[in-house]
């Protein structure tokens, strides 16, 4: 039974404004030595208020939330008898192996999700929809970074548009921003027919470069200047977006994006451990075509002209 303690909801942690800026001030005060100095002293504060060219891009699993959002979607599908307990074993060992190796293995998260596309085939979107909002309540809420989150109110109080960008299915990155207050969601696009999902995907995961192309074709489609963005991952399988943008911050990094950021002078920030890191420099711009990029930002325009 101890072995299936993760699987017990949480109570859902308070939202508040006033409680968000505590723990966010209280884990920034634990995070620096007393000496520590903030290498920007005397720069331009950021983000820029009212710039309406920048926006911000934030990666979601280990960036904004504890763990993956597909493994926490999958606890509350097992709950609700969607699939077996042989298959509740796979997803227990897999948000094990996140949680230990901090990052993603792309042949170990693309297994993820040909089993969730198996699992969601020939259900209704509103059905999962409906069903993803309880599931956020239930397991999501209380794994949510309180300094990232500050990161991305920062923005919003800046008037800027902050966008979550993830290789989760799009349906479940559109409820945990909408829950957060956040402008949107980029994320891996399941083909439906007539509401009734297919069990295949349109173009392919989001993730890596495919997230790159997501960022560009949103970014012109909103008239945003990237040189003025920001965006934030733990993974090195996101430099191609942080390289794209003129503030790109490697939260919680993996080990090679730690190394890379450090090699580009980028600001870290490692809300796990309580280390910290104040850089900036200028990123190299780069960018690699990909189907599902162009899928995810029409989706999420689609979505916001309703």
């Amino acid at each position: 039974m101890a072995a299936l303690r993760w699987l017990t909801p949480r109570k859902r942690s308070a939202t508040a404004r006033s409680v968000l800026a505590g723990e966010a001030a209280a884990e920034a005060a634990l995070a620096a030595p007393a000496q520590e100095k903030d290498d920007r002293a005397g720069a331009p504060a950021f983000p820029v208020a009212g710039d309406p060219h920048a926006a911000a891009f934030f990666d979601l699993d280990n960036t904004v939330m504890q763990g993956a959002a597909i493994f926490h979607f999958g606890r509350g599908l097992y709950k609700r008898k969607f699939f077996r307990s042989r298959d509740l074993a796979r997803f227990a060992w897999q948000q094990a192996y996140f949680r230990i190796a901090g990052s993603e293995d792309p042949e170990h998260m693309q297994e993820v999700r040909e089993s969730a596309l198996t699992i969601i085939k020939g259900h209704r979107v509103e059905e999962l929809m409906s069903i993803g909002e309880e599931i956020y309540d239930e397991y999501m809420a209380d794994k949510i970074w309180p300094g990232t989150r500050a990161l991305a109110q920062a923005h919003l109080d800046a008037g800027q548009r902050v966008w979550l960008v993830t290789a989760a299915p799009v349906e479940t990155a559109t409820i945990i921003a909408r829950r957060l207050g956040l402008t949107g969601a980029l994320g891996t696009v399941a083909e439906h027919v007539d509401g009734v999902y297919t069990g295949r995907l349109v173009g392919e995961p989001l993730h890596g470069p495919s997230k790159a192309e997501a960022v560009k074709a949103l970014a012109g489609a909103e008239g945003l200047e990237l040189s003025r963005c920001a965006a934030y991952s733990d993974s090195s399988n996101d430099i191609p977006m942080l390289s794209l943008v003129g503030h790109p911050y490697a939260i919680n990094p993996d080990t090679r994006l730690r190394k890379h950021a450090r090699e580009k002078g980028w600001r870290l920030r490692d809300y796990r451990t309580g280390r910290k890191a104040a850089k900036i420099g200028i990123p190299a711009a780069a960018g690699v075509g990909a189907v599902a990029g162009g899928a995810a930002a029409a989706m999420a325009l689609q979505r916001r002209r309703r």
